[in-house]
């Protein structure tokens, strides 16, 4: 959630910068709902200070039977208040989460992905002598994928991953966690870039794959509609992407400043609906109900922020750069950064199958407006408490496997292992 106080003295640029991002919100009606709030919270403390006070009065004897008529006039009262607000601060609270993070100035204003912008492009396009194939076909050639048997098991869009494929997926998570957790490249990626960030290094977690309602509501990523899944008969519902539960580990705590930052490079399976989804999307693994992701999640002092998001997309493209992937990078615009963010990149591959760039990475400025929900606020060194900042960013998801096939791929119809994936794959030089 946003600052109220911000929306009460901004009310027209949080209508406008709302819209931007394809939210339409009414204003005047939270702040409406917002000033009764406030009205009827100051009568309810008042009154309950005055019923303190005059409880107070009567412990010195016996109260006589008007001061104890009185007595229940106040708690009477009080309790008409108490469910006159109950309604209002259920509506107040649901009008404020309706409100998106409000994008910096620097994102580009646009209404749909076609407005992002493309700020660099790293690499030569993949060139090939030969006809290449799809990542697809040499996977199910290779006996890599099985979707028939899978469908059979639980129907369209899950798959059965197989031999090399998997072998190359684990060596992929495994070369993310070695750099992550290595401080002289991070180290290195900060210099390279002129960054101002701490060169800590991220600890790895495998956290839980659902998540309570309430959860998913404080870090904005509950969508019923198009991706989430949920447990029948149960509060729970299934994340749909790592950073969704890692984000709210530190719900209702307090962080002292000099453990920030703290971050995470966490690991789990993940699960979407995908509705509307169709064509060359849904061949192979390109986009499934199930996969596999490694994510990025820092926590961070408001002064460092924007500092640590541009260091995560400098670390996915050393990653890409390590590679050999040609890539390019997106600002995204107003309506493509999601609710939740005040900022967001978009790293995508060259697929020479579809003969165009492809999402594989995405890397989100939060700002504070999940940790205000969460309530995850931080202890300055003088003592002062106050929100804490949030940043994420996909290391990997199964999309950079679908970029090493076909940009690696052989007349023959193997697949050429990236050097830094050696290691992980006992040598191999090929598929």
């Amino acid at each position: 959630m946003i600052d109220i106080q911000f929306i009460r003295e901004n009310p027209e640029i949080v209508a406008e910068k709302a819209a931007q991002k394809g939210y339409k919100i009414n204003v005047g009606h939270l702040l409406k709902i917002d000033a009764e709030r406030k009205k009827l919270i100051a009568q309810i403390e008042s009154l309950r200070a005055e019923r303190n006070d005059y409880a107070a009065s009567l412990k010195a004897g016996k109260p006589t039977m008007e001061q104890l008529e009185r007595g229940k006039a106040m708690k009477h009262e009080l309790s008409e208040l108490e469910s006159r607000l109950d309604p209002i601060e259920h509506e107040y609270v649901m009008l404020l989460k309706a409100v998106p993070n409000m994008p910096l100035d620097s994102v580009p204003i646009g209404s749909t992905e076609v407005d992002n912008q493309v700020i660099k492009t790293v690499g030569e396009k993949t060139k090939f002598d030969f006809t290449p194939k799809n990542h697809a076909e040499i996977a199910l050639a290779k006996g890599w994928l099985d979707k028939e048997r899978a469908a059979k098991i639980a129907g369209a869009r899950f798959v059965y991953t197989k031999g090399d494929l998997v072998r190359l997926e684990f060596a992929l998570w495994q070369y993310g966690m070695t750099i992550l957790g290595d401080e002289d490249v991070l180290q290195q990626i900060i210099s390279d870039n002129k960054l101002k960030v701490s060169s800590k290094p991220f600890v790895p977690v495998l956290p839980p794959a659902v998540a309570k309602k309430e959860v998913f509501e404080a870090t904005g990523r509950l969508n019923r509609e198009e991706q989430t899944y949920k447990f029948e008969d149960e509060d729970l519902w299934m994340n749909a992407s790592a950073e969704h539960t890692i984000a709210p580990m530190y719900m209702n705590e307090i962080i002292d400043e000099k453990e920030l930052p703290i971050r995470y490079v966490g690991y789990t399976t993940a699960f979407r609906k995908e509705a509307g989804t169709y064509g060359k999307d849904t061949e192979g693994i390109f986009r499934l109900h199930q996969f596999n992701k490694l994510e990025m999640e820092s926590f961070v002092t408001p002064e460092t922020s924007l500092n640590e998001h541009l260091f995560q997309v400098a670390i996915q493209e050393y990653i890409m750069q390590q590679l050999q992937l040609p890539y390019h990078v997106l600002e995204k615009c107003t309506a493509d950064i999601g609710r939740p963010n005040a900022k967001g990149v978009d790293i995508e591959v060259w697929l020479p199958s579809q003969n165009m760039y492809r999402e594989t990475h995405t890397a989100d400025l939060i700002t504070d407006y999940q940790a205000r929900a969460m309530k995850t606020r931080l202890r300055r060194e003088r003592g002062e408490v106050e929100l804490l900042h949030t940043n994420d960013a996909t290391v990997f998801s199964q999309r950079p496997l679908i970029a090493i096939i076909e940009n690696y791929q052989t007349p023959e119809g193997d697949v050429i292992i990236p050097e830094v994936l050696k290691p992980f794959m006992g040598g191999k030089e090929r598929i």
